[in-house]
């Protein structure tokens, strides 16, 4: 038996064309297969990272420089100046047959990547454009690894830089700001690894002419990281920064060990109009909260309105920033309709959109399930939700959020 099988063109191919449609004759993916298998730093579409360096910034944070793959710089030149100050690197290790996934602080910025480094620093010799840095506490599986055994040249795949810990977020609540304006104060609060963060932030921040003070709470003051600061303060007159070291008095803002209201208020800073930044522990973001509690701003405005956080380690959920009481599945929630437009699925809500998901027998991508690897994040169509970590609630509008440290407050689109 003879089959015919026939082909139908209808000019298509012209049509295509001049549309501007251009077909693949080799299909990328295959490339990046065959290209994967020569070389595994080579791909036309996946960002990739080579190690080319590893040195210490502090006694308990190691920076690790990496070389980037074309994909990665193509991808990124898409992205304003780069990336911003602030955001971080979810980077895919394969250690014992593994791959493990996790999140490190980018610490400079595209074009500047380390205000630090000494003329005699060896990391000179690399194109600096085409590199980025990461920061590191050595601790766990997946950073021990990266700190102290993979080989250097070693490739690992990555994101794209990520999070909204930027200065994209900088707008005083109430207050309008026009081009002529100086650019408002920022104040940046650490504790002890969350200072990773803010190093591209505050290089970012100066370079744009804000007044900057930083307070960095840790349990060892390290003279090198000093060294840093001083250097950059001496650089910039706008740059102010306070090193508290928890076991030496001496330090302390206020004869305080810990975050206060009479701490912040010792800085001298128009507190009401300036942007706080935190990254941090459950008990640095707590106290802070309670220390701007206890501030009266001149104006009507609260001054919790005013942070930003970020947060390292465990969950925030039982962070009382004096407008989001602990969320406890206990106390009744409102019941809301959460939509999945690409699924055409939805699901009742009065929990955080996570858990509702699951209870409903419905998959979402999610991870750690604290707010700190991103990996659950989507895009909000519309509706109207809130963080039980920082009580802030959002717009009504398309916005990007976490669904496992989101309520719903009203019915709400996501487009998953």
């Amino acid at each position: 038996m003879r089959y015919i099988i026939h082909f139908h063109s209808n000019h298509t191919g012209t049509d295509n064309m001049a549309n501007g449609y251009r077909p693949e004759i080799i299909q990328r993916a295959f490339v990046d297969f065959i290209g994967s298998r020569l070389h595994p730093f080579w791909s036309l579409t996946t960002p990739k990272l080579r190690l080319v360096a590893r040195y210490p910034l502090s006694d308990d944070l190691i920076a690790l420089r990496f070389e980037t793959n074309s994909a990665f710089r193509q991808q990124t030149s898409e992205m304003m100046c780069g990336w911003q100050g602030g955001q971080y690197l979810d980077l895919r290790v394969y250690i014992e047959g593994v791959y493990h996934q996790r999140s490190y602080s980018i610490v400079g910025l595209a074009h500047q990547p380390l205000w630090w480094l000494d003329d005699n620093t060896e990391s000179h010799t690399a194109d600096q454009r085409h590199t980025v840095t990461i920061a590191i506490k050595p601790q766990g599986l997946v950073s021990d690894y990266l700190t102290k055994q993979m080989p250097l040249a070693s490739v690992v795949d990555t994101s794209l830089p990520l999070g909204h810990f930027t200065l994209g977020q900088t707008s005083i609540v109430g207050q309008q700001i026009s081009e002529n304006d100086k650019p408002i104060p920022l104040l940046f609060i650490a504790g002890g690894s969350g200072i990773t963060p803010m190093l591209g932030l505050i290089t970012q921040a100066l370079n744009n002419g804000h007044q900057v003070t930083l307070l960095h709470y840790n349990r060892t003051v390290s003279s090198k990281l000093q060294h840093q600061w001083q250097q950059l303060n001496d650089n910039h007159s706008d740059f102010t920064y306070h090193l508290i070291h928890t076991e030496e008095p001496t330090t302390y803002l206020a004869g305080t060990r810990y975050l206060s209201a009479e701490g912040l208020l010792s800085l001298n800073l128009p507190l009401a109009d300036t942007q706080i930044f935190a990254c941090g522990s459950q008990a640095l973001l707590t106290g802070l909260y309670k220390a701007a509690a206890e501030i009266t701003c001149s104006t009507d405005k609260q001054l919790r309105d005013n942070i930003i956080v970020e947060n390292f380690g465990n969950s925030l959920t039982n962070v009382d920033n004096g407008s989001n009481r602990k969320f406890d599945k206990t106390i009744p929630v409102e019941e809301h309709t959460v939509y999945l437009r690409s699924r055409q699925r939805q699901f009742s809500s009065d929990t955080t959109i996570l858990d509702a998901a699951e209870n409903a027998d419905v998959r979402l991508a999610h991870g750690c399930r604290q707010g700190i690897c991103q990996l659950c994040r989507c895009n909000k169509i519309s509706g109207v939700v809130k963080n039980v970590q920082t009580g802030k609630v959002s717009s009504d509008g398309y916005e990007s959020i976490q669904t496992c440290i989101n309520i719903a407050m009203t019915d709400v689109v996501l487009d998953v």
